[in-house]
């Protein structure tokens, strides 16, 4: 009988290809994953995006299953086989229904096509303990402390200790699980109509099955969550003002605000693609002008409102950027001199919107306080159903409560 060529799924391999970029050279995973997966047709794409991602936002937690199973620091692995490793783990870990032998088998056969035979009987030896054993281990992992909690759920320890303080424990760990886990489809309707279900409590979003490429093209839709459609209709923008947006690519924001909008973008490439989704979205009262929010050309003074979706950590978004979590850093002196720069931009008594899509109090409530700025309290009336739930004033939109990304929101007044 002939020998039984080995296989690799078209799916595994793509995978395998964007781990490898992502943790060999500090690529970002949904670049990697364009690239690996071109060519892929859809249920294959679709299975390469959930193999891939998953694993990449389950690193740390997989890497502890394989330190411990496969009795090697994980390391000091070559990085192919640490990549086909880790690929394994996270299929026979959190994946259901993958048959054994094709994780142990394709695992195997991935890091000899990495022409690393040497490694074959290792990588297959491992593979079978992580097979046998990486379902009670995750199991039995204690969630009682911030740093176990961490690890149990694949965070950096400073993201559970925030979490922690700010939330405490119970909604700390209900958070971390709800961000290991994709959210709903959201897309705002710019015009016409649309299959899917509105939003609930934010006028204009529509949840959907999936992102209809052709209305995208056309203009008709935008991909944008329900949390980051509440910053734009928190700005309460009017036909007959002006609006000074400081961080407005990709532009999601800038073209849902009526009036006058001036949309302000640092980077050229970034502010290229913010012209093109203006016209893509017919919003013809949007300009875009580039500069740095800090140090704004002379001429641009007397708006009446101003938005500063600043630069952030991101942690409210975790589910949609794998890798992200392990990139995150808090950017509170950078947010405080956009805040300053945009309300010396707003005439006395206009409005001036601070959002950041992240969960934590460094970066937000702290950063609105040395601000200096009044805040406005009406905010929080208007939409109460996102009242913070320490500082009233304040909006925070939270994954495992409202469903949708983690957005903190503050209304403020200029002097």
């Amino acid at each position: 009988m002939a020998a039984r060529t080995p296989h690799v799924t078209p799916a595994r391999a793509a995978a395998f290809e964007v781990l490898r970029r992502v943790f060999e050279d500090d690529a970002y995973a949904d670049r990697a994953f364009r690239t690996a997966a071109s060519g892929l047709d859809d249920r294959d794409r679709a299975l390469a995006q959930r193999l891939a991602f998953g694993a990449v936002q389950r690193v740390r937690t997989l890497d502890h299953a394989i330190d411990t199973l496969g009795r090697r620091p994980v390391q000091r692995l070559d990085p192919p086989v640490r990549a086909a490793l880790r690929l394994a783990a996270y299929q026979l870990g959190y994946v259901d229904g993958v048959p054994r032998y094709a994780a142990v088998n394709e695992t195997v056969e991935l890091v000899r096509r990495a022409r690393l035979e040497r490694a074959t009987a290792f990588t297959n030896a491992v593979a079978r303990r992580l097979a046998d054993g990486i379902e009670s281990l995750l199991a039995e992992l204690p969630e009682t402390t911030p740093p176990e909690a961490a690890l149990a759920n694949s965070y950096p320890d400073w993201i559970a200790e925030t979490w922690w303080e700010d939330l405490g424990p119970d909604a700390a760990l209900e958070l971390m699980r709800t961000l290991n886990e994709p959210m709903t489809t959201v897309v705002r309707l710019v015009r016409g109509e649309i299959e899917g279900v509105p939003d609930p409590d934010v006028p204009g979003a529509w949840h959907v099955d999936r992102v209809d490429e052709e209305a995208l093209a056309a203009g008709r839709i935008w991909p944008q969550s329900a949390a980051s459609q509440l910053v734009g209709l928190a700005v309460g923008a009017r036909e007959d003002e002006r609006t000074l947006d400081l961080c407005a690519a990709p532009g999601g924001k800038a073209t849902m605000l009526a009036g006058e909008v001036v949309a302000i973008e640092v980077n050229d490439a970034r502010a290229r693609e913010l012209e093109e989704n203006v016209r893509r979205l017919g919003a013809s009262n949007v300009s875009v002008v580039v500069a740095d929010g800090r140090a704004l050309p002379d001429g641009l003074t007397g708006f009446d409102r101003a938005l500063v979706d600043a630069p952030c950590s991101g942690l409210g978004v975790l589910n949609r950027r794998p890798d992200l979590r392990w990139r995150a850093r808090p950017l509170p002196e950078l947010q405080v001199d956009l805040l300053r720069a945009a309300a010396e931009r707003v005439r006395p008594g206009g409005t001036i919107v601070y959002s950041v899509c992240t969960i934590d109090a460094d970066e937000s409530e702290v950063v609105v306080d040395a601000s200096g700025l009044e805040v406005d309290r009406t905010l929080s009336a208007e939409w109460p159903r996102f009242r913070h739930p320490r500082r009233p004033e304040f909006l925070q939109t939270l994954p495992h409560i409202h469903r949708t990304a983690g957005f903190f929101i503050a209304r403020l007044i200029a002097r």
